[in-house]
């Protein structure tokens, strides 16, 4: 429980998600009323290109397709977000976090534009897919385990994720690897192992 006090920007992500959600519903279904969730932010490449509403970027990122979408991306990152905090610390996770999910989104952004027409997109997914990554980062420069993760538990967790939303219908997975490519390059230039020390009587 003390672990979860310390990491109170993932807190605050998970909060700002949820109060999104809630003013979102009151304004309209996030499941099926698409018209409002492009006036309040969902991502949309021609009017993120074509009229420079860039901010989509950013405020898609806090927005979801109804309440299953909303809890199944807040529980993954209610727990991987608070570990990642504490190895790269308040400040850095919270530039991190909305990096990943801005880049995820340009990604998706390019890869809807190049190959799979337009298409309305919203959700956490690719910054918690940058969490991924980043843990995944983190463990590879502290030589096989970081946070109480493993090479193999994250690989495993990363096969399986990318597999699932493959399979699955109406998911963005340009976002999901992107987010994911984004964290591990961004975490591996952010993150600095603490170093042990031995000491000697």
């Amino acid at each position: 429980m003390e672990k979860y006090k310390r990491c109170y920007i993932n807190f605050i992500l998970i909060g700002i998600n949820i109060l999104y959600f809630l003013f979102l519903e009151l304004h309209g279904s996030t499941e099926t009323d698409m018209g409002m969730m492009l006036r309040y932010g969902a991502s949309f490449e021609p009017l993120i290109l074509g009229e420079h509403q860039y901010y989509r970027l950013l405020t898609s990122c806090f927005m979801h397709f109804g309440m299953a979408h909303l809890a199944n991306n807040m529980l993954v990152l209610f727990i991987l977000g608070g570990d990642l905090e504490e190895l790269l610390g308040h400040v850095k996770y919270l530039v991190f976090y909305l990096l990943c999910g801005v880049l995820a989104n340009l990604v998706s952004l390019y890869m809807g534009e190049s190959f799979f027409g337009y298409s309305i997109s919203a959700g956490a997914s690719g910054a918690i897919f940058g969490v991924v990554g980043g843990l995944f980062a983190a463990v590879i420069k502290n030589h096989g385990y970081a946070g109480g993760y493993s090479t193999r538990q994250l690989l495993i967790y990363i096969v399986l994720s990318i597999y699932m939303g493959m399979s699955g219908t109406g998911v963005d997975n340009s976002a999901h690897i992107g987010g994911l490519v984004s964290g591990l390059l961004l975490c591996l230039i952010l993150y600095r192992p603490k170093r042990r020390r031995d000491y000697y009587a």
